[in-house]
């Protein structure tokens, strides 16, 4: 039974003259698992809010969207609101109010449910998402990955036919993004919910989903089962054959030239199935280590130490009197043109130290010191926080409010700042009116622009696409040649590994270990990349697809 059927929809935003949804048409099937992928901006975020009545944007359209043969638009609240469920990605826009047990309640009793009906289906959501630990808690005690999964629990509890996710997983860390992503699934394969999926960690998706669709400037380029696309969008293997989004396809499925797959019709997703292919491989002799035994990567070159220019010492803060201690005895220091990345899980303090560095908030014991006056600023996790402007652009010239400088250059570092970030098309585009990887892009923009000292990021690929990760790592390495410090928390494992300098771990208040990205990878089982988990049976020291590629060809 087909459940959701978009024929020839075409949108353009007020402040645009581009489509931003060019003759799209697509039918989802009941009980389908659909991902949608593309580069930030070609139209996913777009499409996604079409398929749900509130959250519908303004601007121009044309075609149609239906939920079971019925026009959405002329849905009754009621029905709009219940059978078709939505999750953001930032999930401290949906959430209402204060306590988990009410924000569970909210939906329920927005739409005139009895308190019988609403008690029963909390208890159910409660129990089926393992809130029961923390449903008395406040909201505002909860960590990410538990804001995400109230958000859907809240969600569900007024029983979807249809569940929309919008980049659910950006804001979580690995083990938290796998759990939920796997909770998502289980909703699909028990419970028989429509699943439409935006998402960037493709990884963790692909393997769950029944198809995949490609987006690529408004359009449908790819629909078709996962392990197919790849092969689509590699084309013929050459260059120019080649499309853009093939290489933000899942790591595994990138590392294996065409030629290497051709008795196949498909790429392998999984690290499962990535290992079976390498041991087929071997057998057959196909790929031939040339030394007995485990091979190893070149070591790095020992990169000469810098001056700290951030030092904390023996950090203590808690948000309450009675709470436990968020930092306990943090001890660290952060050198002068490095890019220095921190990891660990949600919850485990790292935005804290940010905010502790810049001042936010105060630590109720130890020392932050920011040496040789050097200015820091900072990105924050949610974008949004930052906007104040009706434009891009004016947002962009708000950055530099109070530095002392002629509006003709502050307008010439705009226009520099709107094309290195690659948004200089939306100069005149309301902030909101962006994709979640545009306004990241804007508030790195913003803060950038003021040319500060210390950089702070607060997961700043977060939202991005593959494509603009790869441009954010050059930029982020040209400003550690200009000896501009970068200290930037984050859960995206390949962009530490491929960029970073120094990676530490945040564990119980304080930093449980530190190295060069090189050992801080190699050493770990699961804070580690995929390309390091699928080689290291047969070469040690593997952390990067570049590395894995490389020495994949060195054995043809």
């Amino acid at each position: 039974m087909e459940k959701i059927k978009v024929d020839n929809l075409s949108f353009s935003y007020p402040s645009s003259d581009k489509l931003a949804l060019d003759s799209v048409s697509l039918s989802i099937p009941e009980s389908e698992f659909v991902v949608l992928c593309g580069k930030s901006g070609c139209g996913k975020s777009t499409l996604l809010r079409h398929l749900k009545k509130s959250m519908s944007p303004y601007g121009n359209k044309f075609g149609s969207v239906c939920f079971d043969g019925e026009e959405i638009e002329e849905m009754s609240d009621k029905d709009a609101a219940s059978k078709i469920g939505y999750v953001q990605q930032n999930p401290d826009n949906q959430l209402v109010t204060d306590k988990v047990w009410h924000e569970l309640a909210f939906g329920l009793e927005s739409l005139g449910y009895s308190n019988s009906v609403i008690k029963r289906r909390v208890a159910e959501m409660a129990s089926y998402f393992g809130i029961q630990t923390w449903f008395r808690k406040s909201v505002s005690e909860l960590s990410g990955g538990q804001k995400q999964l109230l958000n859907l629990a809240s969600v569900m509890a007024m029983q979807p036919e249809v569940l929309i996710l919008d980049e659910p997983a950006s804001q979580l860390d690995p083990i938290a993004a796998r759990d939920f992503l796997s909770t998502v699934h289980r909703l699909n394969r028990e419970l028989g919910v429509t699943i439409v999926i935006s998402e960037h960690r493709l990884e963790e998706i692909f393997p769950l989903a029944d198809r995949a669709i490609v987006m690529d400037e408004g359009r449908i380029i790819a629909n078709a089962r996962p392990s197919e696309v790849a092969i689509q969008l590699a084309g013929n293997g050459d260059d120019e054959s080649v499309h853009p989004m093939y290489y933000g396809m899942p790591p595994v499925m990138k590392l294996f030239p065409k030629e290497l797959v051709r008795w196949q019709d498909s790429l392998p997703m999984t690290l499962r199935e990535g290992r079976i292919l390498m041991e087929q491989l071997f057998e057959n002799g196909t790929l031939t280590l040339r030394e007995a035994g485990v091979q190893k990567l070149a070591e790095e070159k020992e990169a000469k130490s810098g001056k700290p220019v951030i030092k904390l010492k023996n950090l203590y803060f808690r948000y309450a009197k009675n709470a436990d201690d968020v930092l306990r005895g943090l001890n660290l220091e952060i050198e002068e043109g490095k890019l220095h990345c921190l990891l660990g899980g949600n919850g485990s303090g790292k935005s804290t130290t940010l905010k502790a560095i810049c001042e936010i908030i105060k630590p109720q014991s130890g020392k932050v010191k920011i040496v040789d006056n050097c200015r820091a600023a900072m990105v924050p996790q949610n974008p949004q926080a930052l906007f104040t402007e009706i434009s891009c652009e004016e947002e962009v010239l708000e950055g530099m409010c109070y530095q002392k400088l002629e509006i003709e250059e502050k307008v010439q570092r705009t226009e520099e700042m709107l094309k290195l970030m690659e948004i200089e098309h939306l100069r005149k585009a309301n902030p909101y009116d962006l994709s979640g990887g545009e306004q990241q892009r804007l508030a790195l923009a913003k803060v950038m622009v003021s040319n500060p000292d210390i950089l702070l990021l607060d997961e700043p690929t977060k939202g991005l696409d593959p494509f603009f990760k790869q441009t954010l790592g050059r930029i982020l390495r040209s400003l550690c040649k200009e000896n501009k410090t970068i200290f930037m928390v984050s859960h995206d494992i390949e962009f530490c590994a491929e960029f970073g300098d120094r990676c530490s771990m945040f564990f119980d208040g304080e930093i449980a270990t530190s190295g060069s990205a090189k050992e801080f990878f190699s050493g770990n089982n699961f804070y580690t990349t995929v390309e390091n988990k699928l080689t290291r049976k047969w070469c040690e020291g593997i952390i990067t697809g570049e590395e894995a590629r490389t020495w994949i060809r060195s054995l043809l």
